[in-house]
């Protein structure tokens, strides 16, 4: 498979050595991936390939305390600023003076935020599955029921009971096949999130079992400690972003079967263009077919509109 051509180094970042995944040419220009929840470096595979292949230099890291990086020594401390931080550091460790930015999910937090920090370190941005969201306080954080993954995973001990159950590979399963669907993951008092995923429920066609050992592996290593504080435990401490407004280009691929549009007020956030009103540079594109894993679920659709965007 093409992506097994992928090389993998570890860097010495802020006191932590921090994996990354990386293809392409060195000297050409850099585009860098960041991945969501539940995710590491693999779930870019098909994109780094692609922009490689393209002229580009592919670099996916995993962030700290995922995947292969190193966990830092008090997880329950980490902020978004340490995400950013280590973004910047990994740009100057490899002498890359600027760079696109891809980021899916909970990515595009700490993507967008590098972006108005340091414009000009950042080319253009492509997020896929969240849009720029500049108030911590917005219907993301706040407005939410108490049975969603969200409400339940941000009570210290709740999520960690709720996985306790189950092996690591099949928590990372239920999590692919609950976020996979179009309805919220929402539990009912008496329930857990786990119990939403009937065990008979099989993986999504285009997510295989080998896929699902390569993230399950990944997350014996790491465990979910990391992951719920960084998103889940911190997403209301989101803060620093002093001008509202991304002015690099900017780039959203949704999938029209995502989950995050039934977030209140998102999909007519996103549909009117009012996100525009922070991302003035942006174009939205659709996948009506897609869902949250669009990248995964349309690699060709997806990469097409990353390569686009690339090259305009």
């Amino acid at each position: 498979m093409a992506w097994e051509t992928i090389e993998h180094s570890h860097l010495p970042i802020r006191g932590l050595n921090l994996h990354i995944a990386y293809t392409g040419p060195a000297t050409s220009t850099a585009v860098v991936f960041l991945h969501g929840f539940p995710e590491i470096w693999y779930t870019w595979r098909y994109q780094m390939v692609a922009v490689a292949a393209a002229g580009f230099r592919a670099i996916a890291p995993d962030f700290r305390g995922y995947g292969l990086s190193d966990q830092p020594p008090e997880p329950e401390k980490a902020t978004w600023k340490d995400l950013i931080d280590d973004l910047l550091a990994i740009l100057d460790y490899l002498s890359i003076p600027k760079a696109f930015i891809v980021a899916k999910d909970f990515g595009a937090l700490p993507a967008y935020s590098f972006a108005v920090n340091y414009p000009d370190r950042v080319s253009g941005v492509v997020t896929l599955g969240i849009p720029f969201v500049p108030d911590e306080n917005s219907a993301l954080f706040t407005e939410l029921p108490e049975g969603y993954y969200l409400s339940r995973w941000r009570v210290p001990g709740r999520a960690e009971a709720d996985f306790g159950r189950l092996d690591v590979k099949t928590v990372v399963k239920n999590i692919y096949i609950l976020f996979s669907g179009s309805e919220f993951p929402n539990a009912k008092e008496d329930e857990e999130i786990m119990d939403l995923v009937d065990p008979s429920t099989p993986l999504p066609p285009w997510f295989s079992e080998e896929d699902l050992d390569v993230y399950a592996s990944l997350y014996e290593k790491s465990g979910f400690r990391f992951a719920l504080q960084i998103p889940y435990r911190s997403l209301k401490e989101l803060t620093g972003i002093a001008n509202p407004k991304v002015e690099v280009p900017a780039l959203l691929i949704m999938g029209g079967k995502d989950y995050v549009l039934k977030l209140p007020g998102f999909e007519d956030y996103i549909r009117s263009g009012m996100v525009k009103n922070f991302v003035p540079n942006l174009e939205i594109k659709f996948i009506e077919e897609g869902n949250h894993f669009v990248h995964e679920q349309f690699p060709d659709e997806v990469n097409e509109l990353i390569l686009k965007f690339l090259k305009t």
